[in-house]
C-alpha cells in the first residue's frame, strides 16, 4: 500500500504534515474573513471547542508516541535475547561430537555476521539476499543439531538442540517486532484531529496575528516526524543498533 511505504520515510511524513496543517489553517483563516465578530457567548462556546479538539489531539499524539516506543523498547529486548541466544548455543555446541560441533561453531559465527548485518542494512535487495542467507543457513544449523541428536540421543546433544531452537525462535521474534508498528488506522486519526485542529486555531485569529499559523503545524509536523522516526526501524535516524551482536562477534573471534 502507498501508505504503509510513505510511512517508512519519516522526512517525507514531516514535509507531508507541516505543508497540510499549514492548508487547514489557512482555509479556517479564510473561513473567519467577512464573518462578524463573535459574541462573548460564541466566544466561549468556540474556545471550549478548540481547546477540547486540541486536548483529543494531544492525547492521541502522547498514545501513538508511547506505542512507537514500547515497540522501539521491544526491538531492543529481542536484540539482546537474540545475542544471548546464540552465545548460548556456541557454549552448548562443545556438547556435540567432532566435527559437527566445530562445522556449528563456524555456521553459528556466520550466522551472527548475518544478523549483523540485517540489522545495520537499508537497502530491500540486500534485506531480501540477506533473509535467504538466513534461512539457508538455519537449515543448517538444524541439521547440524538434529542429526547426533536423533543418532544418539543424550541430555547433553538435547541442550544443544533445544538451545539452537532458541536460536531459531529468536530471530522469529525480532522479525515479528520489526514487523509490529503503527496501525494506519492511528495515523489517519492523527492526521485528522491535526488537520481539524489547525482548521480551529485559524479560524480563531485575527489577521493581523496570521504568522501565529505556522506555530501550530509545526510543533504538531515535528511531533509526526518524531513518531515516524521511532516506529521505522530501517527508514529512520533513532535506531535499534546491533551492540549485543558486535559484542559477541568480538568474542567468537
Amino acid at each position: 500500500m502507498p501508505v504503509l511505504h510513505i510511512l517508512k520515510y519519516p522526512l517525507v511524513i514531516f514535509v507531508i504534515s507541516i505543508l497540510l496543517l499549514w492548508l487547514a489553517a489557512r482555509l479556517g483563516s479564510r473561513m473567519s474573513e467577512g464573518r462578524e465578530a463573535l459574541t462573548e457567548a460564541l466566544k466561549a462556546d468556540f474556545t471550549l471547542v478548540q481547546g477540547a479538539t486540541l486536548t483529543l489531539l494531544g492525547l492521541i499524539i502522547g498514545f501513538s508516541y508511547s506505542m512507537a516506543t514500547a515497540r522501539y523498547d521491544l526491538r531492543k529486548n529481542y536484540e539482546e535475547a537474540e545475542a544471548n541466544a546464540i552465545g548460548t548455543e556456541y557454549v552448548r555446541a562443545d556438547l556435540l561430537p567432532e566435527p559437527e560441533a566445530s562445522q556449528v561453531r563456524t555456521m553459528l559465527r556466520q550466522y551472527t555476521d548475518l544478523r549483523i548485518r540485517w540489522y545495520v542494512t537499508r537497502h530491500a535487495d540486500e534485506l531480501r539476499q540477506i533473509n535467504a542467507d538466513t534461512e539457508r543457513l538455519q537449515s543448517q544449523l538444524w541439521a547440524g543439531v538434529a542429526g547426533p541428536t536423533n543418532a544418539q540421543p543424550t541430555v547433553g546433544r538435547s541442550l544443544a538442540a533445544a538451545g539452537m531452537n532458541d536460536v531459531l525462535n529468536s530471530q522469529g521474534y525480532t522479525q515479528a517486532a520489526w514487523w509490529n508498528k503503527i496501525p494506519v488506522a492511528a495515523w489517519c486519526l492523527m492526521f485528522g484531529m491535526g488537520l481539524f485542529s489547525n482548521a480551529l486555531v485559524g479560524f480563531g485569529v485575527r489577521r493581523s496575528e496570521a504568522k501565529l499559523l505556522m506555530i501550530l503545524p509545526l510543533v504538531i509536523a515535528l511531533s509526526f516526524f518524531l513518531i515516524a522516526d521511532i516506529d521505522s526501524p530501517r527508514g529512520g535516524a533513532i535506531r535499534v543498533r546491533p551492540q549485543n551482536l558486535d559484542a559477541l562477534q568480538n568474542s567468537l573471534k
